[in-house]
Parts: structure tokens; C-alpha cells; sequence
């Protein structure tokens, strides 16, 4: 379904991209690859120089491996267009040090206190947040949930309300009244 139409006339001028790929290994581990691209549709002046319509700001990829725990075993960035060449592309080693880090909740919070502030690139670190939904959904149907624990996505947004309907038709079991019994 679209979107309503636009209240007013408009014209794009700047369009951000991003991809989440994941994928399954031949050693047992995962692997996400993601990107991060910011187009301008329009002549802009950096402090560098200027951009013409069509050309990144930005260009960013960000590569995770991970096992069926959601452990990081390996992490790796490149940033291939940057307003400032020789400065932002020179943090992307920092991401090694996910290496051990689980994403599980309380990742973003983990990701904001190892990478916030001049420890991290903001647009890189926002990335691998995203990356974190994403390996749950690459698991999805590649690890048996164990039928005498809720299930994780239960309480985890609107839908999955153990006390709403969804929950009730597809979860009975978890339902609040259910597990207060």
C-alpha cells in the first residue's frame, strides 16, 4: 500500500539507502553485509568542495559475522565516500572491537557506550544497530526455539502484546492469562 499523496508539490533532494544482507556460512557462522548511502539530488558546497547532484556523501559498508548465539566473531567497516577525506575513514578498525559483543537487547546501548561521541562514526554506528534486527530475521527459521521458553519476540512490540490478540490466536500458551495461571 503507499503512502497518501504529498499535501503539497515537492522535489527530492536527498535520498539515504539502506541495504541488510544476511547469509548463512559453509563453517556453521553468519555473515551481515549492510550499506549506508546518502545521495543529494542537488549541488551542495562541503567544507571540502563541492558535490555535485548525484554524487555520495556518504558510502558506508559494514560487514558482521556472528554464530547462532548472536555472538560477534568477527566485524569490519569501509567508508568509501565521506565529507571529509582522511578523517571519517579512519575509524572503521574501531569496529573490530565488536568482536565478542552479542546482540541481544541492551545491544544499541552497548553500541552507543563503545562507539558514541569521537569513539565512533554516527552513521556507521546507527548501521550496525539496524544490523542487529537484521540477524535475528537471518536466524529466523535456522534455530529451533525450545517449546518450554517464551518465545523472545513476545513483548517486544504492539503486536506480540502477550496480553493482546495476536498472542492469543498465535501464542496461546505465553498469553499473560495463561502464564499466570
Amino acid at each position: 500500500m503507499p503512502l497518501p499523496v504529498a499535501a503539497e508539490p515537492r522535489e527530492r533532494i536527498h535520498r539515504r539507502a539502506i541495504t541488510i544482507e544476511g547469509f548463512r556460512r559453509s563453517d556453521g557462522l553468519y555473515e551481515l553485509e549492510a550499506s549506508l548511502t546518502d545521495v543529494k539530488d542537488i549541488h551542495i558546497m562541503l567544507a571540502e568542495g563541492p558535490r555535485t547532484p548525484g554524487s555520495p556523501i556518504h558510502d558506508m559498508k559494514v560487514r558482521i559475522t556472528f554464530d547462532r548465539s548472536l555472538t560477534i566473531v568477527d566485524a569490519c567497516s569501509v567508508t568509501d565516500a565521506m565529507p571529509y577525506h582522511g578523517a571519517c575513514d579512519q575509524i572503521n578498525g574501531a569496529y573490530a572491537k565488536l568482536k565478542g559483543v552479542r546482540m541481544l537487547p541492551g545491544f544499541g546501548a552497548k553500541l552507543r557506550e563503545m562507539f558514541g561521541g569521537l569513539a565512533g562514526c554516527t552513521h556507521i554506528t546507527e548501521l550496525i544497530g539496524n544490523m542487529a534486527t537484521a540477524a535475528y530475521q537471518t536466524l529466523a527459521g535456522e534455530v529451533k526455539q525450545d517449546p518450554e521458553r517464551k518465545p523472545f519476540q513476545l513483548d517486544g512490540c504492539h503486536a506480540l502484546d502477550t496480553g493482546g490478540p495476536t498472542v492469543a490466536r498465535y501464542y496461546p500458551r505465553w498469553t499473560r492469562a495463561a502464564v499466570e495461571k
